[in-house]
């Protein structure tokens, strides 16, 4: 998943795909604790990913703050 793919999501879009990768990340990390995740490394994906949503929906809050006319 691309940061420019998401950008072009609405947010309702993206906080879905957020909370079905909170759970798939929950679930992996009890597999990966019981030595039955079969690809460590997804979980390192899955973070990444997370970590692009948030920042994409982060970077939508602060311009609608600044087009508001201000901090917070």
């Amino acid at each position: 998943m691309k940061v420019s793919e998401i950008r072009e999501w609405d947010n309702v879009e993206i906080t879905a795909r957020l909370v079905e990768l909170k759970e798939d990340y929950f679930r992996m990390r009890f597999q990966a604790a019981t030595m039955t995740l079969d690809n460590p490394k997804s979980l390192q994906g899955i973070r990444r990913d997370l970590a692009r949503l948030k920042t994409v929906l982060r970077e939508r809050e602060i311009k609608k703050g600044s087009e508001n006319g201000g901090l917070s």
